[in-house]
């Protein structure tokens, strides 16, 4: 019995006096989890999936840059950081936002126990500023949206212009500036390195090594691949014309799909040399690593030419692998996750008391610790998916066959003029998920009062609205979670309520 107690007194003192572990988080943009993204990317299979688990059920909560980001930094989501959409108006980087959020982020938590903070790259969106955010020692922030070359950084203070040189590539400006503030740590202070990359976001702007790369790579034909929907099955802005892409925009979509993955070849390099550095500086053994994204992307499904603005799984659904200390190797979990959650499980890792009041999402630590009993329980969980569609009279584009009145966006002349969000395009969806459900119920906010809602099991695709067909008791009991999600903040927003019959 003494020594049973000796070891377990030791165990706890080890994890008193070394327990601080060091977290490195990899935040890609835009990059689909359904399209295959993660299949040419080799370091990131031998450094990172090989070592740790792969969550297969990984959501963004909302499926845009700063509502996602603002979420990933704070645990809330978008209704509670007042982050719309990537506008300052919208809440983007706004006084608001700093001054409610900025000082409470996970990166802020941190700081203020004892850990060393790094950020280097895109931050929010409309981030242009020479003020560091509160809680960074290092900071190399993005102006504005994702960029390859001619950008700027604020980089701790000081404004610093940058080029179109091969040099200035931001993913390995950004590379260079992590592996730089990495060889500074040692094992007896933690740190947090979040490094930001532009890929693989509009432009599409390889590395010039990777130009000619995966010639033979081409975009899934999935079974909603350039299948235009009627107007029962999706909402309005899915129905419009054309019901087809013309070969010229699929042409686009195939270039599109080769240069997204092009991108990410760099952050492949990258992902690889950080964690050598890691094992040479003897860190490796301490530290997590997290590879992910703030939300997906779609390619020509539903004959929807390029974009991320709808609540289906090419959009909302993203990697999310990682590797560190008790964590199985080559696990996969089917539980259900959200970007909201990686603030408290973070802390939670990191051994730092928190009010789980304050964030909506909940910590999943647990479920990758191998010296956990409780992880392979039964699981439930119902997710909010939320977005607010950005069109006005002022995103008219007068080369498109449209309205003003209709308040479109994202309308081209190289995508056949199919529009790719509209002012109604606003909804909140319940992705439920438990050992016999896998559902999306999405309720949209428009004249119509439209409704959409897929049993993923038998339609993985989401060809098959049956949101008309279901039990007028379970829509109406969906209806009611998506409602209490949509206001929903802290505790309430991991309430479960069940549905049944199904």
């Amino acid at each position: 019995m003494c020594k049973i107690l000796e070891k377990m007194f030791l165990i706890k003192f080890t994890t008193v006096v070394f327990g601080k572990f060091n977290f490195i988080i990899f935040l890609t943009d835009d990059q689909d989890l359904i399209l295959n993204s993660l299949e040419p990317l080799k370091n990131i299979e031998k450094f990172v999936t090989s070592k740790g688990v792969i969550f297969k059920n990984a959501f963004t909560t909302s499926p845009i840059c700063c509502p996602s980001r603002s979420a990933i930094l704070t645990g809330l989501y978008a209704h509670n950081t007042r982050t719309f959409n990537n506008s300052v108006e919208g809440g983007c980087y706004s006084n608001e936002w700093i001054k409610e959020h900025e000082g409470k982020t996970f990166p802020a938590l941190l700081h203020d126990n004892g850990y060393r903070t790094f950020y280097a790259g895109k931050y929010l969106n409309d981030y242009y500023s020479k003020k560091v955010p509160y809680g960074y020692d290092d900071f190399y922030g993005l102006h504005g949206n994702s960029k390859y070359y001619n950008y700027t950084l604020t980089e701790n203070g000081r404004i610093v212009e940058y080029g179109d040189m091969p040099e200035d590539y931001l993913t390995n400006v950004i590379k260079n500036q992590a592996k730089e503030f990495i060889s500074n740590q040692s094992k007896d202070e933690p740190f947090l390195a979040v490094i930001s990359t532009p890929s693989c976001h509009a432009p599409f702007t390889p590395e010039e090594k990777y130009k000619d790369a995966l010639s033979n790579y081409t975009v899934p034909r999935s079974e909603n691949f350039n299948v235009g929907a009627k107007a029962t099955e999706k909402h309005w802005l899915l129905t419009m014309k054309p019901k087809k892409l013309s070969e010229s925009v699929i042409s686009k979509i195939e270039h599109y799909y080769r240069s997204r993955l092009q991108t990410l070849l760099s952050v492949d390099d990258m992902v690889g040399d950080i964690i050598n550095q890691l094992e040479e500086q003897s860190l490796i053994d301490n530290t997590y690593i997290i590879f992910t994204s703030d939300n997906g992307y779609h390619l020509g499904n539903w004959a929807m030419p390029w974009d991320k603005r709808l609540p289906y799984e090419t959009d909302i659904k993203i990697p999310l692998i990682i590797r560190g200390p008790n964590i199985q190797e080559k696990a996969v979990v089917d539980y259900p996750v959200a970007l909201i959650d990686l603030a408290p499980t973070i802390l939670s890792l990191a051994g730092i008391s928190y009010d789980l009041t304050q964030f909506d999402g909940e910590p999943f630590d647990k479920l990758i610790d191998i010296n956990n009993v409780d992880a392979e329980q039964l699981y439930e969980r119902q997710i909010l998916i939320e977005h607010y569609g950005e069109g006005t009279i002022d995103t008219f584009n007068p080369e498109c066959p449209w309205r003003k009145s209709q308040r479109l966006a994202g309308c081209s002349i190289e995508a056949d003029c199919k529009c790719q969000d509209s002012w109604n395009n606003t909804y909140a969806c319940v992705r439920h998920l438990a050992s016999d459900v896998d559902f999306l119920y999405c309720s949209f906010d428009d004249r119509e009062n439209f409704n959409e809602a897929f049993d993923l099991s038998a339609d993985p695709y989401q060809m098959n609205n049956i949101a008309y067909d279901i039990l007028p008791s379970v829509q109406a009991i969906y209806q009611l979670i998506a409602e209490n999600l949509k206001y929903c903040q802290g505790d309430s927003c991991r309430v479960i309520r069940p549905i049944y019959p199904f």
